[in-house]
Formats: C-alpha cells, structure tokens, sequence
C-alpha cells in the first residue's frame, strides 16, 4: 500500500478493548477515543486502527454485538470526509468479517501489510502470535480462525456467545497479568526479535505493531526501528509519521 502524504499525517493506535472491563469505564474510553479522533482529523492523511480495538467482536449473519455507536458513527464521519480508515485484527477481535468494509469502507486486515510512506518502508500489524515462543496461542489461533470454529460458534444464540466470549477474553487478561507480560521483557520482548528476523532479510524502516500493551520505540538496525502503540485502557498513546519524523505521543484530553 502507497500513501501519498501531502502535508499531512498518518496516526496509529491499537487496543481501545471497547466493552472491558465494564460498561461504565468502556464509555469513558470510547468518549475519549473519540475526543482523540475529532483532534486529529484535519491532518489525518490516513488512520490505521491496528487490533484490539473491541475486547471482543463476531459477526453473526445478521447481528453485531451491541454498543459501540458513538464509535462506528464517528468512523463513519471520518469516511463521509473522505478519510481513510484501516483496521486490522487482533486477538481479541480476530473474529471481524466485512461488516466495516461493505457498511462504512473501512479495509480489515487480518495480518501484516507493508505499507509506503514518505519514502520509507513501514511493516504494520496487531503482533500476536509473532516471533518465537507462546506455541499454546499460536495453535489456539489456528484453532479460532479456522472457518469450522467461526461456523460453530455462530450458531449459538448471541445472549450466550458473546457471554462465553467475554468470560475467555477476561481470564486471558488476567492471565497476561499473572505472567507478568504487561513489562518491558528486555532482549526478550519477542515481537523485537520477531522484527530482527525480518531484517536480516527483508528492510523496513519502521515496524509498528500493538498487542503487547506497551508504548515502546527500540533500534532493530542502525537504520530501521520498532514501535509499539501502547493501549488505551490507561496509557491512550498512539503513533504519529509525517515527512520528517515518527512519534510516539499521549493524548491528553
């Protein structure tokens, strides 16, 4: 994918987990995603949502999990200004379709792309189940993403799914937690080794990634570098690349 800049910028941001924990304090978060959102839309060249974005979403046929208006209205108002939005998938909302796509024109992306901007070369995706290690996800994820799975799950009702679905979604949270993978892991931060590998065989001059709840920017190469996005349970940080420069920033309204 090529951008064309002219002027302005491209913005990154991943894990809003909209829905969790609770309603009250996912309303606050979507207000405040979306205060972000109004702030930036004058010099948005284009949005790049980059998994997470719901703690949970599957679409049924003919359903959608409830809430989350405010949100898709204001996609759909950056789309109604010929603004481009991109969404990728995460772990916690792998289980998107093309209910963005054909209702507001939102691309969903389901694994890393290579993106082209301001003369640099940008791989981005949510991370999971990149990199060494975490073998139980990454076959939980084949399991998930196989069209049985999403064939089965969708024949039950939705009042129980999406309960079923918030419960797994819950004690993954805690799990992350309990195994202290909410800190910076040093040389072993596996999505920077994941970014490594990729080097020694293909150059990027920026990879950005999400999933790992952590605001991060760390050399790959002397000319190439790895950003994660953060979250925006407690941190709201996010990614900002204009001609000159790449930012990791917080918002603060």
């Amino acid at each position: 994918m090529n951008i064309d800049l002219n002027g302005k910028k491209l913005f990154f941001a991943s894990d809003f987990h909209l829905g969790a924990p609770n309603a009250k304090s996912s309303k606050e978060r979507e207000r405040r995603i979306i205060r972000w959102l109004n702030s930036i839309e004058k010099e948005a060249a284009a949005i790049f949502l980059v998994g997470d974005i719901f703690d949970f979403w599957f679409e049924y046929s003919e359903v959608i999990p409830k809430g989350f208006i405010p949100f898709i209205s204001k996609i759909s108002q950056l789309r109604d200004q010929n603004i481009p939005v991109y969404f990728f998938t995460g772990n916690h909302d792998l289980w998107m379709k093309d209910y963005f796509t054909q209702e507001l024109g939102v691309p969903v992306f389901f694994d890393p792309i290579v993106l082209k901007a301001a003369e640099k070369k940008i791989l981005v995706g949510h991370g999971d189940g990149l990199g060494p290690g975490d073998k139980s996800y990454k076959f939980l994820k084949k399991v998930f993403v196989h069209p049985l799975s999403k064939w089965l799950f969708k024949w039950f009702h939705p009042d129980l799914g999406i309960k079923l679905a918030h419960a797994w979604s819950g004690h993954s949270r805690i799990t992350n937690i309990e195994k202290d993978e909410n800190h910076f892991l040093g040389e072993n931060e596996w999505l920077w080794q994941y970014c490594k590998e990729v080097e020694k065989e293909n150059h990027h001059d920026y990879y950005i990634f999400g999933h790992r709840h952590l605001p991060l920017e760390l050399e790959v190469s002397p000319n190439s570098t790895y950003y994660n996005l953060g979250e925006w349970v407690t941190q709201n940080t996010f990614l900002v690349l204009d001609e000159k420069e790449v930012q990791l920033k917080t918002f603060e309204s």
